[in-house]
């Protein structure tokens, strides 16, 4: 009996103190304490299955290679086009004891030309300068000019949606030359001088102007045509169509020439740049006029085309043609020992062939 009451009594000293172990609330502990990051190589793995290879990762910089070209920045997207041109195109022959006989001479031909070209769902507006000179040295005699040309154009073209080509349109076109034009080998008479011609055309219409840019008619059926000829002597001529002077009995100018030509006709022009074969490619340009006012159906024309190879980046080759007929450019001009113009002459088809081997740097 005592056993069990000595028993009983340990289980309830055995109860009161667990009771008593039970943990009160505490506040939660705030201490920071830093983050350690320890780093290792997992081992190799010693059974490999056929095929599969591990390795532990290796930085290495033998196969690096220096960055060649600058890396281009981003750019937003803009709906300018604009590019720039230039050329020089340069031929020599030289002679030493030669027997077949010849002259040392040199030709050069320099291109430069800008494009400023917008496009975006409705409108259309291009900008083209062009501006192109010549000439060649020949020992013996005075360099001559081989080619001379300023060529400015604007288009200005809006679309009533984005489906089609067709375009309302209103342009304008600028045509003359740096320096005199000589009959060589005369070089005291100019017969052609900075604007003198000068050519302006001015007008509105219809153009389709393809997807890509390349292909582009323009139908005008009002074009204002101007034509300056502000060189007083050409002028009092009646060069290029102006109204020439009126003289007297004895040859002296009562009337001084207009220096410019009107007229109001009907224009029609078109330009196709495609390639033809692998780099080669074809760049067309032909424009037809002819005025309401003046012998409506006599047409003027003006016909460009270049072919152009490309060597590489730099150095290109072009062979190009150009024709011009116009009734108000006369040849064979026939006069007495007085001045008094005998034979008026007549219109002539003009023709001209450019062969060119160059650099070429666009930017």
């Amino acid at each position: 009996m005592r056993t069990i009451l000595s028993l009983l009594f340990g289980l309830l000293c055995i109860t009161v103190t667990a009771q008593d172990t039970i943990p009160t609330e505490s506040e939660p502990d705030t201490t920071i304490r830093g983050t350690i990051v320890i780093r290792s190589f997992q081992d190799k793995v010693r059974i490999v299955p056929r095929g599969v290879q591990l390795s532990n990762p290796v930085i290495s910089y033998k196969k690096t290679k220096p960055l060649m070209k600058t890396k281009k920045r981003f750019r937003i997207p803009s709906f300018w086009e604009k590019k720039n041109e230039m050329s020089l195109g340069l031929s020599e022959v030289a002679f030493v004891n030669w027997n077949a006989g010849g002259d040392n001479a040199i030709t050069a031909l320099g291109r430069m030309r800008f494009v400023r070209n917008y496009k975006f769902r409705y409108v259309s507006w291009k900008n083209e300068l062009e501006m192109r000179f010549g000439w060649n040295a020949q020992e013996g005699r005075k360099w001559r000019k081989t080619e001379d040309a300023i060529r400015f154009s604007s288009t200005f073209g809006y679309r009533r949606d984005t489906l089609t080509n067709w375009y309302i349109t209103v342009r304008t076109n600028f045509n003359t030359q740096f320096a005199d034009g000589f009959k060589y080998p005369d070089r005291s008479t100019p017969i052609s001088r900075f604007m003198a011609p000068g050519y302006l055309f001015l007008g509105g219409g219809a153009s389709y102007i393809s997807e890509s840019d390349n292909f582009n008619l323009y139908i005008s059926p009002l074009t204002h045509k101007s034509t300056f000829v502000l060189d007083r002597e050409l002028a009092n001529k009646g060069a290029f169509g102006v109204q020439k002077a009126v003289l007297d009995s004895e040859g002296n100018v009562v009337e001084p020439g207009q220096r410019a030509l009107t007229e109001f006709g009907f224009l029609v022009t078109n330009s196709w740049k495609t390639p033809v074969f692998k780099n080669v490619n074809l760049d067309h340009r032909i424009s037809f006029y002819t005025d309401y006012l003046q012998d409506f159906g006599n047409i003027d024309v003006d016909w460009e085309m270049r072919w152009e190879l490309i060597v590489n980046e730099y150095i290109k080759t072009s062979i190009g043609t150009h024709i011009i007929y116009d009734d108000d450019i006369l040849f064979d001009v026939v006069q007495d020992s007085d001045g008094n113009i005998i034979d008026p002459g007549q219109p002539k088809l003009q023709f001209k062939q450019v062969l060119t081997v160059g650099a070429v740097y666009i930017f």
